[in-house]
């Protein structure tokens, strides 16, 4: 009972996602568009990602603390959730040119663990990037931010482009406000953080962050990690607030169906059953 509370909590419910938000968007009526998008940003993070990892590694010499930076660390959680989420519309797609409405997608049917970690992840990635954004041009960018051409395209991808591509997952998909226990583990992995910051200076010596120096920061370090809890936290309810802004125009403007409950169940082709009233949207119908 205490872990199907848990899940409930966390968004899971017992038929995941039977409107098909996470892989639909409100402006895309064509999911293959969407699907098609997810996957060139995907491409992209991925391509970032791996750049600059070898650059670091033949270039400055430096990747053994590539993996020691939250940016980047963060920068993979959203490479990760565009895979993932891209991956699961490009199946909903294929199945929505045979069954319209009543396609389905593989994570409908995983286990509800599978089904809980991707809410969480798609939590982090609608609100992780401001916080990089909002502290790295607050207290980190410095003149060699925009050294050299490399440098320019590689601080804009992970410390401006990172906050766009969440803005496209809040905007242009219908993936519904994360639910306010979701705050619970960002925080966690936000504090996980500190233990990998102070790990790599006791193995690395260095700090992956001046802020975190305890030695020249003195009280204002706890001064700073308080605030990026707050800011985190601040930050998670604006996009909340917006996404729940966004939901309510998508139903006014009936880009978005109002939620339905037994429309259906899953078979194993991830497709779920239509009632005999629906109308394929492909005709320019909706259904009912």
């Amino acid at each position: 009972m205490t872990g199907l509370n848990l899940y409930s909590r966390l968004g899971v419910s017992a038929t995941f996602d039977s409107e098909h938000k996470y892989v639909t968007s409100p402006l895309f009526r064509n999911p293959v568009t969407f699907a098609a998008l997810r996957a060139t940003i995907a491409v992209y993070t991925l391509t970032v990602l791996l750049v600059t990892l070898i650059w670091q590694a033949v270039k400055l010499d430096t990747a053994q603390s590539y993996f020691s930076y939250f940016t980047y660390l963060s920068y993979i959680g959203l490479c990760a959730y565009y895979w993932a989420s891209g991956v699961q519309t490009v199946f909903y797609a294929l199945r929505w040119r045979k069954a319209g409405a009543g396609a389905g997608y593989p994570l409908q049917r995983w286990p509800k663990i599978l089904q809980a970690l991707h809410i969480v992840l798609q939590t982090t990635i609608v609100t992780y990037p401001f916080l990089v954004t909002i502290v790295y041009w607050a207290l980190l960018s410095s003149p060699t931010t925009f050294a050299t051409s490399f440098s320019s395209w590689s601080n804009i991808s992970v410390h401006a482009l990172n906050s766009l591509w969440a803005l496209i997952e809040i905007f242009l998909s219908n993936s519904p406000p994360a639910p306010w226990f979701t705050i619970i583990p960002s925080i966690l992995m936000l504090a996980g953080y500190l233990g990998v910051a102070y790990i790599t200076k006791d193995t690395q010596g260095f700090y992956t962050y001046s802020f975190l120096d305890p030695h020249t920061e003195g009280p204002k370090l706890a001064g700073f990690i308080i605030g990026i809890a707050v800011g985190y936290i601040i930050i998670f309810s604006i996009v909340r607030g917006v996404v729940v802004l966004r939901q309510r125009w998508a139903f006014k403007t009936g880009r978005i169906l109002q939620a339905q409950e037994d429309t259906g169940s899953i078979n194993d082709d991830w497709e779920e059953v239509e009632s005999p009233t629906s109308v394929d949207i492909r005709k320019g119908g909706a259904r009912v």
